[in-house]
């Protein structure tokens, strides 16, 4: 496995195995490697000659009262992970190489598809996602990009913006893998401590109810009512949101007669978790 922390060193790299016919996969990740990382590396592992995966804190998407600092860093450990799967390469860069001095452009996918569920909350944040996704890609000479659902939103915004921009690239959505208890895995679960581990499964308790009951036809309101109950019965969480949107648009929906996403940001002390799932009528 390969390790590259220069921009020049990785364009050689992907620069030659393109001369050489292969087929590039990337797995863009900020690192702290967890089952649901190793899932889409595995799925990349299939689908391409050459798996890449990017290990990159991103500044750009953090805003000024966020975990950018504090955000888990674990670089040799994941570099073992990603040996096991195996990934063929790893971009492993300093902020500086990416946003050099003078640094000045970012790509921006404008409208509610950025402004809804986490971009209300998070100003500027998928500006920096979709800056960041734009710069892997075209590094990579990607074929395929493989995402989780846990960010659906981002994944929905990073399928428009490759539209948009004509990238001839396919983005891959990948399940969301869940701890045993049910809890959905994400770095920042490390940042819980006992007690808040243990009341974070109510993110699940409430998806797995509105799984078991949203079918066409169904009022929004009484699907969102039943869920938000499960999340607000439990002391320690603090209720970011809960929204059920079109799939596509992420426009609110009143009735469930079309695909929809559910979606919900929940915070447990300092960490906020996100969850959510899709029902394609």
């Amino acid at each position: 496995m390969e390790i590259f922390q220069t921009v020049e060193a990785f364009k050689d790299y992907t620069k030659a195995m393109k001369a050489a016919g292969k087929t590039i996969a990337l797995v863009p990740t900020m690192g702290a490697l967890h089952a649901g990382h190793i899932a889409l590396m595995e799925a990349a592992r299939k689908a391409a000659d050459v798996v890449i995966a990017s290990v990159f804190v991103n500044p750009t998407q953090f805003g000024p009262n966020e975990d950018y600092e504090a955000y888990p860093r674990a670089f040799s450990e994941d570099c073992e992970k990603l040996k096991q799967v195996p990934v063929d390469a790893v971009f492993h860069p300093e902020p500086a190489a990416l946003y050099p001095e003078g640094y000045a452009t970012y790509v921006a996918v404008e409208g509610d598809i950025t402004n809804k569920l986490c971009g209300a909350q998070r100003p500027g944040h998928f500006r920096g996602v979709a800056t960041v996704v734009t710069k892997l890609l075209h590094l990579a000479r990607a074929d395929k990009a493989f995402f989780g659902q846990k960010d659906a939103q981002q994944l929905i915004i990073i399928k428009k913006m490759t539209r948009d921009l004509n990238f001839d690239i396919e983005i891959i959505g990948c399940p969301i893998v869940r701890e045993k208890d049910g809890l959905a895995m994400s770095s920042r679960n490390a940042y819980l401590n006992p007690e808040e581990r243990k009341a974070a499964t109510c993110l699940s308790k409430s998806i797995a109810l509105g799984e078991s009951i949203i079918k066409k036809g169904l009022p929004a309101r009484e699907l969102k009512d039943r869920m938000e109950k499960i999340i607000k019965g439990e002391p320690l969480a603090k209720m970011d949101y809960l929204e059920i949107v079109d799939l596509n648009t992420l426009q609110p929906v009143e009735c469930i007669n079309d695909s929809v996403l559910v979606a919900m940001a929940v915070h447990f002390g300092k960490t906020r978790l996100i969850d959510n799932f899709i029902c394609e009528i």
